[in-house]
């Protein structure tokens, strides 16, 4: 629902003034707009008088002074030479020479100073016509940029410059042409449709996180708060920027330095703003080098920190921008944390420990893995569930689809950006990959393999949509894998793919659901109505989720008539479309020897090791 703040002026009812009794019939309602224009030419008069008294007051000459003082070159002391006895000097006095001259040069000043009075007091006057003769939205919208550039002002001078250190080594940004052209064809295909998506939320959501494309408004949810952070538009950029929109990624970066604010009294998730926000801005900053985007990064995650202050150092789940204060959701496991939300904070934090050479950020997520060491792990899992007051594991339900998926993704990821020289990380994700494989990963009946959940020592024999990136996390990690096991887990994870491929076949759709099951004759099939619609994740889905104003979920993925959500997710933008993209290009477009992705789909460089030793940021050495 679009805010009353965000309403066109034009639009909101303005009460009439109180005219009197007798005046009610004799006024019609639309001498409520003339009154306020009626206070805009009194404002504008009083404006031209003040300019005129302080024109007079600065400008005019004080004749006492000019009288006395101001005196040229000229009209020096020299002395009065008689006229008599040879024209020597017999008085020995002296005169001011050029005194007609200089009361002549005061005049003409003078002159000068009421001519530049009356040349102000015109154009004041005709400043005042202009105004009078524009509509009060103009007004209102000259009024908010001035103060806009007031407060953006403020900013500046307040904002410490970062220290200087060298961009890692960018392989890969602007390359990927295929020569094939039916593949080209197919690239070009994507490319059109983040235009399609980008240029509606420009027209009607612009601003906003997200957009409605059928109801054609801005759209938000509880992890963005009450406020419009504009999430889509930094979810976008570095999608844009990679496909070689140009024009688009300007307007973003325009959007972002002029009206991205995060000192807004809004509680926001910790984890989808990390992810999102800082993720998105870090790498619009490595693959453009503007420096507003790591400055806007490095800002929000100051208002991030406070989310840490609990008696465990894992943080809330929810944090207000403004004041600083932190909670849980609070259908979570008797107020704990979720592992996939503390757990995928590593790649970013890191990130911004290096540019920055402040240590705050990759202590807080060292700190967050030194406690997961040290606690005991039922049967070598990692339950969804950890009480930052306690540091007490809450409900035991494991999962690698939601509330533990990422966790998995960056113990990964955390060991590549580092170029592998984080052998903890790459430990901690292979001890954690062989509990679930023993524990979770079964066959079907029907000879489908999949991933299971499981809750108080049993296995719920049912997998989430959001399980299926474990297929390209199990090929991911194979190259490094302890035993001289990568051919195994490459062959896991085309096994999880495909089992995500018939969740997809399988309805009419043929768009996968966010759920299925894996019980008797039912395989990779959603049961319950609640587990039957899809929300545009990463998947071909131009037939049936494009609008006309962008792109839309549907709810039931077996229907042959959809029900749209109406909700185009900033991920969308970010992960869908991008993903689809690099499918259709070559590997030199971000080789992912030079580039990790972080979950939500934002590329950022690996930290070679000569990159580690530079000073100032001794945090992440």
């Amino acid at each position: 629902m679009t805010t009353p703040a965000l309403l066109p002026l034009s639009g909101r009812r303005i009460p009439p003034r109180n005219l009197g009794p007798s005046s009610s019939s004799s006024f019609p309602h639309h001498r409520a707009t003339l009154r306020l224009s009626e206070k805009f030419i009194l404002l504008l008069i009083l404006s031209a008088f003040i300019t005129l008294c302080f024109g007079a007051f600065f400008f005019l000459p004080d004749s006492s002074k000019h009288k006395r003082f101001d005196l040229g070159l000229e009209d020096v002391l020299i002395p009065h030479v008689d006229a008599g006895e040879g024209g020597k000097n017999a008085g020995g006095g002296y005169l001011i020479h050029g005194q007609g001259r200089d009361q002549h040069r005061h005049r003409e000043e003078e002159e000068r100073l009421r001519n530049k009075i009356r040349a102000d007091h015109e154009k004041a006057l005709e400043e005042a016509k202009e105004k009078l003769q524009k509509s009060r939205d103009e007004i209102q919208a000259e009024i908010q940029t001035e103060k806009n550039k007031i407060v953006k002002g403020l900013k500046n001078k307040s904002s410490k410059p970062l220290p200087q250190v060298p961009v890692p080594n960018l392989v890969g940004i602007n390359s990927g042409d295929p020569v094939d052209p039916d593949i080209r064809e197919k690239r070009d295909k994507i490319k059109e449709m983040m235009k399609h998506a980008w240029d509606n939320y420009r027209q009607y959501g612009w601003g906003h996180n997200e957009l409605k494309p059928i109801a054609r408004k801005g759209h938000s949810t509880n992890i963005f708060g009450n406020s419009q952070l504009g999430a889509t538009i930094v979810d976008a950029l570095d999608t844009l920027y990679i496909m070689g929109l140009h024009d688009e990624f300007k307007e973003g970066q325009e959007w972002i330095d002029n009206h991205l604010d995060f000192s807004v009294n809004s509680e926001v998730s910790v984890f989808e703003v990390n992810i999102r926000f800082i993720g998105g801005l870090l790498a619009a900053y490595y693959l453009s080098g503007q420096e507003v985007f790591k400055l806007k990064a490095v800002q929000l995650a100051g208002k991030l920190i406070p989310a840490f202050n609990t008696p465990t150092g894992i943080p809330w789940a929810m944090v207000n921008l403004k004041s600083g204060v932190g909670r849980n959701w609070g259908w979570a496991s008797a107020g704990s944390s979720i592992l996939s939300e503390f757990g995928t904070l590593h790649m970013e934090f890191v990130h911004l420990s290096y540019l920055t050479g402040n240590p705050v950020y990759y202590d807080k997520v060292m700190h967050i893995r030194k406690l997961l060491q040290k606690m005991d792990r039922p049967n070598g899992l990692y339950p969804n569930y950890l009480n930052p007051r306690t540091g007490r594991w809450g409900q035991h339900h494991t999962s690698m689809g939601g509330l533990g998926d990422s966790f998995y993704e960056y113990l990964l990821k955390a060991w590549l950006m580092s170029d592998k020289m984080d052998m903890e990380a790459r430990k901690m994700y292979d001890d954690a990959i062989e509990a679930i494989e023993k524990h979770l990963i079964r066959k079907s009946n029907g000879g489908l393999t999949f991933i299971g959940e499981w809750k108080n020592g049993h296995l719920e024999r049912k997998m989430g949509h959001l399980t299926c990136f474990a297929g390209g996390l199990f090929a991911l990690g194979a190259d490094g894998s302890r035993d001289d096991k990568a051919g195994h887990y490459l062959q896991l994870g085309a096994e999880i793919a495909h089992t995500c491929h018939e969740s997809y076949d399988r309805t009419t759709l043929k768009l996968g659901p966010e759920a299925f099951k894996f019980d008797g004759g039912v395989e990779a099939v959603a049961v319950r109505q609640n587990e039957k619609y899809y929300i545009l994740r990463p998947e071909a889905i131009d037939k049936y989720c494009r609008v006309s104003g962008g792109f839309s979920g549907v709810k039931d993925v077996y229907s042959s008539a959809p029900t749209y959500d109406d909700v185009q997710q900033s991920f969308f933008l970010a992960e869908t479309l991008k993903y689809l993209y690099l499918l259709f290009s070559n590997d030199d477009l971000l080789p992912l020897d030079h580039w990790v992705f972080n979950t939500e789909a934002h590329p950022l460089p690996v930290l070679h090791l000569a990159n580690t030793t530079l000073s100032g940021n001794h945090a992440y050495r």
